[in-house]
């Protein structure tokens, strides 16, 4: 099969379009054509050479979190596909190719409103922005601030908080055209960061309360502005670094505030805790992407052989929703 393969760290150059072998399957797994990936910001860190892929080191470093496709066979253990469905789900790494090999637990089936874009967009950002929520504790008449309003993660995240009955959704982003499509899809306040102090904007909508939940993916630079921004008994999860991973932070303000801060990643995860918030996800999120209130926001497609563009493009932070690979 084809792949793009990471020959070295470094930058979009070192992916190159390569000959591997195909994947192989055990008894609990499915293999699957892929027709779509997408890009992820773990995808550039892992071209970088910081982020590899978990557990022991594949014969060749393949990007890729995502997946959807046909299923082309069933290990002999699998029970609920079969040869010829449309699925889609999460991967460690590899999904820059045109084959897949995934447990038959992290798979779903696609919707057929769904396009073949669509649902390759769909697993990494939308399960994570779920799971991020729940494990906030988010509940009706929240009030959410949720950053990077216009990345894959950002506009998961406001869907999935509207849907889950937030009061009020507030998003950060670099510019005015990102914050009106963000008002599109259901952002109620629109924040550019670039100025306005958001801790600021976010006190001053809300009445000097401040958010009950915050969904960040930027780390250091934003802490002492996202302590500010929290509110009484708030929670925030971080579920990204793109500013960073050290600050010197003031932590009387958490118990101050009586808050509470979480850390979280998908990637690194077990199987066992990745096969339930894919569960998770397909049960409460799915069926409303089905229907079409939920919408996969494709910003870009790039054919598999482009990945370099596709990684330049994504770089420059020019994208509103997911950068997408086509595949075969």
């Amino acid at each position: 099969m084809k792949a793009i393969i990471i020959t070295q760290p470094g930058g979009p150059e070192v992916l190159r379009l390569a000959e591997v072998p195909d994947p192989v399957g055990g008894p609990e797994d499915l293999i699957v054509r892929v027709r779509a990936t997408a890009l992820n910001r773990a995808d550039i860190l892992q071209r970088m050479g910081g982020y590899p892929q978990p557990g022991p080191k594949p014969a060749h470093d393949i990007p890729g979190l995502e997946f959807a496709g046909e299923v082309v066979a069933v290990g002999e253990r699998v029970e609920g596909f079969a040869v010829g469905e449309r699925v889609m789900g999460l991967l460690a790494g590899g999904g820059y190719a045109e084959l897949v090999v995934t447990h038959h637990r992290l798979a779903m089936k696609v919707p057929e409103s769904l396009s073949w874009a669509q649902a390759g967009a769909t697993p990494e950002v939308f399960i994570t922005a779920h799971d991020a929520l729940l494990q906030c504790g988010m509940t009706a008449g929240d009030t959410v601030l949720i950053h990077a309003a216009g990345s894959g993660v950002g506009v998961a995240a406001i869907q999935i908080a509207k849907m889950l009955g937030a009061g009020m959704v507030l998003g950060t982003a670099g510019s005015g055209e990102k914050l009106e499509r963000a008002r599109a899809i259901g952002l109620d306040v629109g924040i550019n960061y670039r100025t306005q102090d958001f801790a600021e904007e976010v006190v001053r909508a809300t009445g000097g309360r401040g958010a009950d939940v915050i969904l960040d993916v930027i780390g250091a630079d934003y802490w002492e502005r996202n302590m500010r921004a929290l509110a009484l008994k708030g929670r925030m999860v971080i579920v990204g670094l793109m500013g960073g991973n050290s600050t010197t932070a003031n932590i009387g303000v958490l118990l101050q505030k009586r808050a509470q801060v979480r850390g979280t990643t998908l990637r690194a995860r077990p199987l066992e805790e990745k096969a339930l918030a894919t569960r998770a996800f397909e049960k409460s999120v799915l069926p409303h992407m089905a229907s079409g209130r939920i919408r996969v926001v494709v910003d870009r497609e790039f054919p598999l052989a482009e990945a370099a563009g596709a990684h330049e493009y994504m770089a420059a932070n020019a994208n509103f929703g997911k950068v997408v690979l086509a595949v075969g």
